[in-house]
C-alpha cells in the first residue's frame, strides 16, 4: 500500500469512528429523541374547534414545543413520553406541524377539519372494492380533502401506545381496500360540510363488543364481569387494547359503529354491554358525550346453526334501546338493503349516507330528517292498537325496498294475554298506524319487523325505513334460563 492509500484508509476509519461516537453521544444526550406518534404524520387530519392533544416519545426532561397555524404548546417529557395540547384550530390547510425538542420534526400536508372513528366487525371492515358498483365508485374516489387511516388487525393483552399505520390521501389507488362504510360516510360529510375529513378505520371481522371494551369497564358492570374473572375469555378487551387504546386521546368529532352479528344470541347482555362500551370510549377520550352513531343489524335469513329465528330481532331491539338510554346516539336502519343469503350485504352506500345524515343532525346541528319512523307509544281501545311514532318527517309512507309506493302495510304482528303473536292487519291513520287481528280480541302488545329477515314496508316520506320494534317487555328468548 502506498503512503497516500494508507492515509486515505486511515482517514476513512477515523471518520467512521467519529460518526459512530457522535451517534452514540447524540442518542444518549437525546439530541434526536422527540418523536411524534404515527397519528401525527404527513397527510394527517386534525380536529377543528377543540383542544388538540399531540404526543410522542422522547428523553426524560426534554422540553417539546409543537406549533401549527401560529399556535403552539409545550410539554416536558416524563417516563419517555410527552403530550402537549394545542388550542382549538381552524379548518383548512395544508399546514405544517412542527415538533421541536432536542431535534426538530416537520409534519407536512396537515389538514384541519373533522375526524371520525369508524369501528366494528366485518360489515364495517368490508372493503370498497367488494361493494355494488365498486369500479365506478373507486374510479371517482379522488378527493385530497378526505384522508384515510387504517389500524392493523391485532389483539393485545394490555393497552398499547401506537400502531403501524399512516395517513393516506383518498385516491383510486388507496381507497379500494378501505372500509366502504367509512368511505361513503366520510365522502358524504366532506361534500356537505366543505371542510377536510379524516376517517380512522379500526374494525375487525367476527368480533364481539366485549373485545372492544376495556377490562376495567367490563369488570365494573355486573352483567359483563364474567369476561374478566376466572374462566373469562383470552380475547376480552384484546381489540380495545390493540386497536382503540393507541388512538386515545386523538381529538375527534365522533364515532361510527357497525357490529352486533357476533353478539346475536346474547341480546339480553347487549342491552348493558353496548351502552357500557360507548360510555367506556367516551370516558377514555375525555371529550364528553361525543356523537356515537351505529348501524342496526341488516336483514339476514340464512342462519344454519343457532341462534334461533328471534335472535337477530332481539339484538336489533337492544341496539334500538341504546338510542333511548344513551345520549347523543343514533342508529342507521337498513332493513331495505339486506341480503337474505349474505351476512355481508354489498350495498354499503346507503349505510354510510344514513350515518352521515345522523352526524349532520347530532354533531353539526343541521335541520335534516336523519331517522325513519321510530316507535313512541301505544294506545289500545277494544280490539285495536294504535301506534304512535317519532321521526315521521313529512309523514308516514308505505313503500317497498326499491322505494315504490304500496297499498298495504306488512310486517306487523299482535298478541293478546297469551303472548302468542299473529300476523295483523295494519293501516295508516295520519301519522299513526292502527293494528288489529280477528284472532286477538284483547290485544296487549304489537311488534313490527320482528324476524331475522324482516319484510316490513313502513317508511317516512323522506325516504327512510322504520325501525323494527316491540311494544312489550316480555322476557327474551336469548336470556339465561333460571
Amino acid at each position: 500500500m502506498c503512503p497516500s492509500d494508507f492515509l486515505v484508509s486511515a482517514g476513512r476509519r477515523a471518520f467512521v469512528s467519529l460518526a459512530l461516537t457522535v451517534a452514540v453521544l447524540a442518542s444518549s444526550a437525546g439530541l434526536w429523541a422527540a418523536t411524534p406518534n404515527v397519528l401525527f404524520s404527513d397527510g394527517a387530519v386534525l380536529q377543528q374547534g377543540r383542544p388538540v392533544p399531540v404526543w410522542g416519545t422522547g428523553d426524560d426532561g426534554e422540553e417539546v414545543t409543537i406549533s401549527i397555524q401560529d399556535k403552539s404548546a409545550t410539554a416536558t417529557t416524563a417516563d419517555g413520553r410527552w403530550m402537549a395540547w394545542l388550542p382549538p384550530l381552524e379548518a383548512g390547510g395544508p399546514f405544517e406541524l412542527t415538533i421541536k425538542g432536542n431535534n426538530e420534526t416537520k409534519v407536512g400536508d396537515v389538514l384541519v377539519g373533522e375526524v371520525w372513528i369508524a369501528s366494528g366487525q366485518s360489515n364495517m371492515q368490508w372493503p370498497l372494492n367488494r361493494t355494488v358498483d365498486s369500479e365506478a365508485t373507486i374510479a371517482a374516489a379522488n378527493n385530497p380533502q378526505l384522508r384515510l387511516f387504517s389500524v392493523p388487525l391485532k389483539y393485545s393483552d394490555k393497552p398499547e401506545t401506537t400502531v403501524d399505520a399512516k395517513w393516506q390521501l383518498c385516491t383510486p389507488e388507496t381507497v379500494p381496500g378501505f372500509s366502504a362504510v367509512g368511505y361513503f360516510f366520510g365522502q358524504h360529510l366532506q361534500e356537505r360540510l366543505g371542510v377536510p375529513v379524516g376517517v380512522i378505520n379500526t374494525s375487525y371481522g367476527g368480533t364481539p363488543a366485549e373485545n372492544w371494551t376495556s377490562r376495567e369497564k367490563l369488570a365494573s358492570v355486573p352483567e359483563t364481569r364474567h369476561y374478566v374473572g376466572e374462566g373469562g375469555s383470552d380475547k376480552a378487551s384484546g381489540l380495545y387494547n390493540a386497536m382503540i387504546a393507541p388512538l386515545v386521546p386523538y381529538a375527534i368529532e365522533g364515532a361510527i359503529w357497525y357490529q352486533g352479528e357476533s353478539n346475536a344470541g346474547r341480546a339480553w347482555e347487549y342491552y348493558t354491554l353496548f351502552p357500557a362500551m360507548i360510555e367506556d370510549w367516551r370516558d377514555k377520550w375525555g371529550q364528553g358525550s361525543f356523537p356515537f352513531l351505529f348501524v342496526q343489524l341488516a336483514p339476514f335469513k340464512a342462519i344454519t346453526q343457532e341462534p334461533t329465528e328471534s335472535d337477530w330481532a332481539e339484538l336489533r331491539d337492544a341496539q334500538r334501546n341504546t338510542t333511548l338510554v344513551v345520549p347523543q346516539t343514533a342508529e342507521a336502519v337498513i332493513t331495505d338493503v339486506g341480503d337474505e343469503n349474505d351476512i355481508h350485504p354489498q350495498n354499503k352506500k346507503p349505510v354510510g349516507d344514513r350515518l352521515a345524515l345522523a352526524a349532520r343532525a347530532l354533531a353539526y346541528g343541521e335541520n335534516v330528517v336523519y331517522s325513519g319512523p321510530d316507535y313512541a307509544a301505544i294506545d289500545i281501545a277494544g280490539d285495536t292498537a294504535t301506534i304512535h311514532f317519532d321521526h315521521v318527517g313529512t309523514g308516514l309512507a308505505i313503500r317497498d325496498n326499491d322505494g315504490n309506493p304500496q297499498e298495504t302495510l306488512s310486517g306487523f304482528t299482535i298478541c293478546g294475554p297469551d303472548r302468542v303473536f299473529h300476523n295483523a292487519e295494519a293501516q295508516l291513520s295520519g301519522n299513526t298506524v292502527t293494528v288489529r287481528c280477528d284472532a286477538v280480541t284483547h290485544p296487549v302488545a304489537v311488534r313490527y319487523g320482528w324476524a331475522n329477515y324482516p319484510l316490513g314496508n313502513l317508511w317516512n316520506a323522506d325516504g327512510l325505513p322504520a325501525s323494527p320494534f316491540r311494544t312489550d317487555d316480555f322476557p327474551l328468548t336469548t336470556a339465561p334460563q333460571e
